[in-house]
């Protein structure tokens, strides 16, 4: 589990470990690697690894070979606001923050997966829908979730799918401005923020049903469809 130590990937940590699925967690943080180990308890382990780092990837992944699936749930934020005064340097920064971390994670998985494994991107709704203000993020998650397509036919039989979140209850919007939460919350046809498990609960199923590849599962509320 790439990014594994809060929100979505720590949720999705907790499921596979309660499940009784060993599971690790990589993290660049190790106060909060080891607050989330201590949270998800012995059916877990951490590594410290910056996952921004490709030679830290290659000297991780090849010391826990092999690996039976690899989720990447690291998230950036860099890139939103709107276009006419969006900095190309923020929206570098957030493709090297997310698309770049997804995209070498995958690589340097790639040797070491397991016949029969999968690999699962967590994008964003931001790649999925006209949303004002977001075209940064859509160009960033867009592109991750092109890679899935293309990779499920390249990779076969190895399986590639990716989950789109939209407005998520999760550490992510500690640093938004005040009431952007509960304003974008209600955007979506449910008119509610998800739940980090109910993200959790579709990454499961994509990492479990070993007959579904190439496809993004939006678990989004319905924001997709506005």
């Amino acid at each position: 589990m790439i990014g594994g130590t809060s929100g979505i990937g720590l949720a999705a940590a907790a499921l596979f470990a309660r499940s009784g699925t060993p599971t690790i967690v990589v993290g660049r943080n190790q106060e909060k690697l080891d607050k989330a180990i201590n949270e998800l308890g012995p059916g877990a382990r951490g590594e410290l690894a910056d996952a921004a780092d490709r030679a830290s990837l290659d000297r991780l992944f090849a010391q826990i070979a092999p690996i039976g699936h690899l989720v990447i749930a690291a998230s950036g934020g860099a890139g939103a606001g709107p276009f006419a005064a969006l900095a190309a340097d923020d929206v570098r920064r957030g493709f090297q923050a997310k698309f770049w971390v997804h995209f070498n994670s995958a690589q340097a998985a790639l040797p070491h997966l397991a016949e029969g494994g999968s690999i699962t991107f967590v994008s964003a709704a931001s790649g999925r829908f006209a949303n004002p203000g977001t075209a940064g993020l859509a160009a960033i998650n867009g592109a991750i979730n092109r890679l899935v397509p293309t990779l499920a036919r390249e990779l076969a039989p190895l399986r590639v799918n990716a989950v789109s979140p939209g407005v998520i209850d999760t550490p992510w919007w500690d640093d938004k401005p005040a009431g952007m939460f509960d304003r974008e919350s209600r955007k979506a046809p449910l008119a509610r923020a998800g739940q980090a498990e109910e993200v959790a609960d579709a990454i499961a199923f994509l990492v479990r049903n070993g007959f579904v590849t190439g496809i993004v599962i939006d678990v989004d509320g319905g924001l997709h469809l506005t």
